[in-house]
C-alpha cells in the first residue's frame, strides 16, 4: 500500500487544520486511499529566533487529537526532545524523527518505546546506507515498525540535491521508504533569515522517487502556501495535491 503523508508544515490555526483535513478526506474518498495527516506543533529548528514555531505541545496535541476524532485520519508529527515522545505517542499514530536529529539516540529510543510507528528522516549529511544505524537503535529499543524518509543532501551552502539511489539503498534496510517531496526542494537558510526553496519541482521529485521504488510520499500542503508561516516557498498548493497523487498511483 502506498503511504501518502500530507498536511501543513506547522499548526497555524484550527481553521487551517480543518481546511486541509477536509480536502484530505475528500481525496481519500475519491481515490480509495488513506492519507496520513501531518502537522508540527513546534518547529524547533527554525533559521531565526523570530520565526513562528507553532502552538506548543499541549495545545498542538489537542488540535491534532481533534482532527483525528473529527475526520478519522491517522496522524503524524515530529518530536525534538525525548520527553515529548510519550505524550505524542498517546495521540499520534506515527512519530517522526527530524533529519537533523536522526542520530540522537535518546530521542529514537523514546519514540520506539511508545509502540508507535517511528519514521526517521535521513539526515542531510548521511547516505541511505548509513540509516541502518538509526534503524537498529529503534528496533533494539522495541520499535515494531520503522520507516525511513529521503529528503536530500547538502550540496555546498544553502542548497540540497537528491541522490535517488538512497531510496533502493534504504529499502534494503526497511520495507517502507518515503520520499519527502517538499523538504527536498528547500534552500536551507538561504532566504534572508529563513529557508527558501522552489515548489515547482515537487511533482518531479515525487515522480522520480516512484521510478526508484519509493513506497510513500510526503507533501507539506497549504491552501495559500506563499503566506504560510513555515516553509512557505516549498509547500505544495493544496488544490494541486489530488492530481499529483493520481499520477503516483497510476
Amino acid at each position: 500500500m502506498t503511504n501518502i503523508i500530507a498536511g501543513p508544515c506547522v499548526i497555524e490555526s484550527a481553521e487551517l487544520l480543518d481546511t486541509v483535513a477536509k480536502k484530505l478526506v475528500e481525496i481519500n474518498k475519491q481515490l480509495g486511499i488513506n492519507i496520513i495527516f501531518k502537522a508540527s506543533f513546534d518547529k524547533a529548528n527554525r533559521t531565526s529566533i523570530t520565526s513562528f514555531r507553532g502552538p506548543g505541545i499541549d495545545r498542538g496535541l489537542q488540535m491534532l487529537s481533534d482532527i483525528k476524532s473529527k475526520y478519522g485520519l491517522r496522524i503524524l508529527t515530529d518530536i525534538h526532545e525525548s520527553c515529548q515522545a510519550e505524550p505524542v505517542g498517546e495521540v499520534c499514530d506515527i512519530i517522526q524523527i527530524p533529519a537533523f536529529l536522526c542520530r540522537q539516540t535518546d530521542l529514537i529510543i523514546a519514540a520506539a518505546k511508545t509502540g508507535r510507528i517511528v519514521n526517521i528522516k535521513k539526515a542531510q549529511f548521511l547516505s541511505g546506507k548509513d540509516m541502518i544505524y538509526p534503524v537498529q537503535k529503534a528496533k533494539d529499543a522495541g520499535a515494531k515498525e520503522v520507516w525511513l524518509t529521503e529528503r536530500g543532501n547538502m550540496m555546498g551552502y544553502n542548497n540540497l540535491v537528491v541522490d535517488f539511489r538512497n531510496i533502493p539503498d534504504m529499502l534494503e534496510i526497511v520495507p517502507t521508504v518515503i520520499m519527502d517531496c517538499t523538504h527536498s526542494v528547500q534552500r536551507p537558510g538561504g532566504s534572508n533569515g529563513k529557508t527558501g526553496g522552489d515548489r515547482r519541482f515537487v511533482p518531479q521529485m515525487a515522480l522520480a522517487a516512484k521510478a526508484f521504488g519509493a513506497t510513500g510520499y510526503f507533501f507539506e500542503v497549504h491552501p495559500d502556501p506563499d503566506h504560510g508561516l513555515s516553509d512557505a516557498a516549498n509547500m505544495l498548493e493544496l488544490d494541486k495535491l489530488e492530481e499529483l497523487v493520481k499520477k503516483l498511483l497510476a
